[in-house]
């Protein structure tokens, strides 16, 4: 280390489809070709897309979220194969830095139409909505939220090593199981699906194969991580991955500048193109030595800070918007916890929509507060105070009004649609407070 550049292992091209560079892929699947090999030992340059591959676009619309096609998301950078990595070892990840690139310095939060991915409270607030945000050196501001500045905490947001053929097999078996017993009115799971799959420089018939049997990349899953969008999962942090695999064959992307615990409007976090520093290891039989069933993480030493008493902290409890007791239903909770906190910024200017953007990628912390007390789980959301330019604590009353603008809405609309009657027909518990099919 130190007496030479640190090799750049994957080159994205902004100007080509991200469906036709041979270094990115959008399923997991253990016969995609690796992309490169890797060092046991070496650190890593990766150059990352955004996780929608460039679909949306630095302006003050959100048409591009309304209409973006989910079918063309999550490329990936890799697969890298590790030497040394076998099946039963655990591949030690050292996320060394994330960066934007230079030329690239902003992100974007979005809201999903309901009816094209959606998100955590898109019953409440089923429209497409958007916020670009530029980037200054460790800070962030956005002109569609204003009065907010902080630091990102950057991360990415999906990295994992490839499934064996049985652990594939697995994921599809019980996610189809899912699938078919669905009674949401939404889909719960996204099976198989060989439209638009890219498998990276796999050969035709490896192609077919993979989108045929390819897991789709948007859940995270227990056997090795995947999509689990951790937002501590930073600079300096340790990840150790189970291997399945000859190789590992890591893959990762999905970066993002910042990050809410939960991530709420699913495309919630500060998207972004970027360079990721990681330093790969592999430990010998480390799934047997560490017990490693899912992944386990060490935090990094780099994370903005707020003291204990600079955060606003809200309750939430399973009971919906309803009235409806939900037993022990964390989801219900921390939807409930969500909505408290727009409720209460709502008094300074900010739309609920705008609220719902910040929630989403601001260092908000999430936590599970009781998941014992029948019937009722309690979850709390904390809002970091410091990060507006104006008092927002309870003490700040009367409160005055500012002026907010607004966030980016679809072409012709300068406001959200807000339904009241989300979740009415839910089941008492285990409904998750959400629609179920007529």
């Amino acid at each position: 280390m130190g007496k030479s550049a640190i090799r750049t292992v994957c080159k994205v091209d902004f100007d080509k489809p991200a469906s036709e560079q041979p270094y990115l892929h959008n399923r997991w699947h253990p016969d995609i070709p690796p992309a490169a090999t890797i060092k046991d030992g070496e650190t890593v340059k990766i150059e990352c897309l955004d996780w929608t591959g460039g679909q949306i676009k630095n302006d003050d619309f959100a048409d591009d979220i309304k209409n973006v096609d989910l079918t063309r998301v999550h490329y990936l950078s890799g697969p890298f194969a590790i030497e040394n990595a076998e099946p039963g070892d655990a591949l030690l990840v050292e996320i060394m830095d994330v960066q934007p690139f230079e030329d690239q310095p902003w992100g974007f939060t979005g809201i999903f139409d309901k009816s094209n991915g959606g998100g955590f409270l898109d019953e409440l607030y089923p429209s497409a909505a958007k916020a670009i945000w530029d980037f200054e050196g460790i800070y962030c501001t956005s002109r569609h939220i204003p009065h907010v500045k902080f630091a990102g905490l950057i991360h990415p947001g999906i990295l994992g090593c490839a499934p064996s053929q049985e652990v594939l097999d697995t994921w599809n078996k019980r996610e189809a199981e899912l699938i078919a017993a669905n009674k949401l009115d939404r889909d719960v799971a996204l099976p198989p699906q060989p439209l638009n799959v890219h498998a990276g420089s796999a050969d035709p018939n490896t192609k077919e194969k993979v989108g045929l049997q390819g897991a789709r990349t948007i859940p995270g899953r227990p056997e090795h991580g995947g999509n689990c969008d951790i937002k501590n999962l930073s600079r300096g942090s340790k990840v150790y991955l189970p291997v399945h695999v000859p190789g590992a064959n890591f893959s990762v992307g999905d970066l993002h500048f910042s990050q809410g615990d939960g991530e709420i409007s699913f495309c919630g976090a500060i998207e972004m193109a970027g360079i990721i520093t990681i330093n790969f290891s592999v430990i010998k039989s480390g799934v047997s030595q560490l017990s490693l069933t899912s992944p386990i993480y060490i935090p990094g030493p780099v994370e903005p800070h707020f003291g204990p008493g600079r955060y606003i902290y809200f309750e939430g409890f399973s009971v919906d918007q309803h009235g409806k007791q939900h037993y022990l239903d964390v989801a219900v909770a921390y939807r409930q916890t969500t909505l408290r906190c727009i409720e209460y910024l709502r008094r300074f200017g900010y739309s609920d929509y705008q609220i719902y953007l910040l929630l989403s990628c601001a260092p908000i912390q999430g936590h599970v507060a009781g998941i014992v007390d029948i019937p009722n789980a309690c979850t709390t959301l904390g809002l970091p105070i410091d990060i507006f330019d104006f008092d927002i604590s309870p003490s700040a009353i009367p409160v005055k009004k500012l002026d907010m603008g607004r966030c980016a809405f679809e072409t012709g609309k300068t406001e959200g649609e807000m339904v009241t009657t989300a979740g009415k027909n839910s089941e008492v518990s285990f409904g998750g407070g959400l629609n179920y099919k007529e």
